[in-house]
């Protein structure tokens, strides 16, 4: 192997050691031919989450706290995932945390579609049943999560917003959820398009508008 890539994956391997819990390829059983034949490989993409660094034209991805290794290849349409990178400023020799949904193939994780991605992050603990969104955005800050029984809406300078969950309602390339509650209403819609957060310093997969009694909040989204 390129002395280069090694010292590039004992950086990774070094952070992705001390992080937080998180799956990186959720395990399962292939199916298996009913004439008892090989088993099929599992081509359904699933979120990886982990730390990728560049080195020249090659992009390695470490699964957190797994010493395993994976080159990325861009399988996604209009090269999502490459043009998410380089808008989250992906260099040589620069960690990023990242979560990309893909299919591990070999040693190649073939990423279809970038859902985060932030310089020096942290790993994150997946969505469990009860967080299947998060967004935020910036002036004024907010933050917004849903899944499980709440969506929780919180803005700077004002209270919380809490308001039962649903499952948001996906159309082409988004998804909306609007309920009007004693609390007060709230209109949510998410578009898949690539969105940049400045003061996170980071990538996602997703714009977000929120309306919350008529005032409209713009920020970036991702899935859990």
């Amino acid at each position: 192997m390129n002395p280069l890539i090694v010292s590039l994956l004992a950086a990774l391997f070094s952070v992705a050691a001390h992080g937080a819990p998180a799956a990186s390829m959720p395990a399962g059983s292939p199916p298996v031919l009913p004439d008892g034949g090989s088993p099929q490989p599992d081509t359904t993409p699933r979120l990886a989450y982990g730390f990728l660094m560049k080195h020249g034209e090659k992009l390695v991805f470490a699964p957190c706290r797994d010493r395993s290794y994976a080159l990325v290849e861009d399988v996604s349409s209009d090269r999502q995932v490459t043009r998410g990178l380089e808008m989250a400023g992906v260099a040589d020799g620069r960690k990023y945390y990242v979560e990309l949904l893909g299919v591990l193939d070999g040693g190649a994780l073939r990423a279809s579609e970038l859902n985060l991605a932030r310089a020096e992050g942290r790993c994150q603990k997946p969505g469990g049943s009860d967080e299947a969104w998060l967004a935020s955005g910036n002036e004024p800050g907010w933050v917004l999560a849903a899944g499980g029984e709440l969506v929780s809406f919180k803005r700077q300078g004002g209270g919380e917003l809490k308001l039962p969950y649903r499952p948001f309602e996906r159309r082409d390339n988004t998804a909306s959820y609007s309920v009007q509650g004693e609390a007060g209403r709230l209109d949510i819609r998410f578009e898949r398009k690539l969105c940049r957060d400045g003061m996170a310093d980071a990538v996602t997969g997703w714009s977000a508008e929120v309306n919350v009694d008529g005032k409209t909040l713009r920020g970036c989204a991702w899935q859990r």
